[in-house]
């Protein structure tokens, strides 16, 4: 026996109902889907804000150093007794001992070993290396009396800044009660301040936190990123041009495709390896040179210049293309005259993208040999040299308190080089930008 289901026809009342309800349930939906992103923002930003705010906080204070006034007597008996003026006597003189008579004078009922050594802990041992540089640069100061400001010893520095506690019990900290007895003397003669740190801008490494300074690392990571720039950037668009625009498309081309993806996605440190192996055992060239650093990094940063510009190249209209070899250009003139000038700005993302990758490199630089303690401020492409991620890398692990600051100093550093590079490309992007 047949059975036939019969379907009751819905009112129209009934059907815009489960309409209406069905668009509840999506704009429900939409509305939590919404909510997920703004909070999946809003956490975002909020780990950025704590990050950079902890950086900041911590760092800022660097710009500020405790510098001590001394009265320094240039005696003749201790930097010329010879009277010659001769320079290889005055750089080996004892300006140190110059530095502690100005103490003992101002401290004169300090007496006894231990006491006067805690008085010359007080001030940083790079006050003597700027009296040897004042008497060699002006032998006329020999005999005559200078006031100047000298720099402190970071200790100092950090209880001037509030980051030692006078409260802690004596045997846990670093300054003892007669030591604090000094800078509240000092403090109270106008002796003893918090002046602008320029030394941390013009200085290089150091092992003394208050004399360690960025300026070696700047000019290495510039003379490195120059290295890169001239290296990558032309080698790479070069590659894109080719790969995109005249290579025939066979194995060989997709091999050598598949092959620049893959480097993109190698871990760095491989990258060093291989610097190291090629540039410097197989070639000879300087450890920890900012030359062998460009190299290295130019391997590094070549497959995402590549990738992003052929992905420029195939952004612009193929009526471009038929529209200039229509008229007879060839097909390196298509190229050079106009289809490159539209992908430029393409092009320079994908060259800002590497150039920010590889500034903030830090592992393959160290397997070249950048690790290394540089004083000197490299003056060329083969000195030695290190850079600021590697800079920031070796201060992290030092245990002095000083150097957390010059950490987060250091930071900071590395991000306004970042930005001021990020916002020069980004405004020749734009001077190059062209619509169709």
């Amino acid at each position: 026996m047949n059975s036939t289901i019969e379907h009751k026809p819905r009112s129209a009342a009934e059907t815009q109902e489960r309409v209406r309800a069905g668009l509840a349930r999506r704009y429900r939906a939409e509305k939590r889907f919404r909510a997920y992103g703004m909070a999946a923002i809003a956490v975002g930003v909020a780990f950025v804000i704590f990050l950079f705010g902890t950086v900041f906080a911590q760092g800022l204070s660097v710009l500020r150093q405790a510098y001590v006034q001394v009265e320094v007597f240039y005696d003749p008996e201790v930097i010329d007794p010879a009277g010659n003026r001769d320079p290889d006597d005055l750089v080996v003189a004892d300006y140190q001992a110059l530095v502690r008579e100005s103490l003992r004078v101002r401290f004169p009922a300090v007496e006894g070993r231990p006491a006067l050594r805690e008085l010359y802990g007080i001030v940083s041992s790079a006050a003597a290396v700027e009296l040897q540089q004042r008497v060699t640069a002006d032998p006329g100061l020999i005999g005559q009396r200078e006031r100047l400001w000298v720099l402190a010893d970071d200790t100092v520095d950090m209880y001037l800044k509030g980051k030692v506690s006078r409260s802690s019990p004596e045997e846990e900290r670093r300054l003892s009660d007669a030591q604090l007895g000094h800078i509240d003397a000092l403090r109270a003669a106008g002796a003893l301040k918090l002046r602008l740190n320029g030394s941390f801008f013009s200085n290089g490494d150091s092992r003394d936190p208050e004399q360690a300074g960025v300026r070696g690392a700047v000019v290495g990571s510039f003379l490195t990123l120059l290295i890169t720039l001239l290296l990558s950037f032309p080698i790479g668009v070069g590659a894109a041009v080719y790969l995109e625009e005249f290579a025939p498309r066979n194995r060989i081309t997709d091999l050598i495709e598949v092959n620049i993806n893959n480097l993109a996605a190698v871990p760095s440190i491989v990258f060093g390896l291989l610097g190291l192996a090629m540039f410097i055992s197989f070639f000879g060239l300087p450890r920890s040179a900012p030359l062998v650093g460009g190299l290295v990094l130019t391997l590094l940063t070549l497959p995402t210049v590549i990738i992003a510009s052929r992905a420029a190249l195939k952004a612009v209209p193929p009526s471009i293309r038929e529209a200039a070899l229509g008229i007879g250009a060839s097909r390196w003139q298509m190229v050079i005259h106009h289809v490159l000038p539209l992908a430029l700005p393409g092009v320079l993302t994908g060259a800002i993208i590497g150039m920010a990758r590889a500034l903030g490199e830090s592992a393959p630089l160290l397997m070249i040999g950048m690790v290394a303690f540089i004083v000197e401020v490299p003056s060329g492409v083969l000195d030695p040299s290190t850079v600021l991620p590697v800079q920031v890398f070796l201060w992290s692990d030092l245990p002095e308190r000083g150097f957390v600051e010059r950490t987060s100093g250091a930071i900071i550093v590395l991000l306004l080089f970042l930005i001021v590079m990020n916002a020069a490309a980004v405004v020749l992007r734009n001077k190059f930008e062209k619509r169709w």
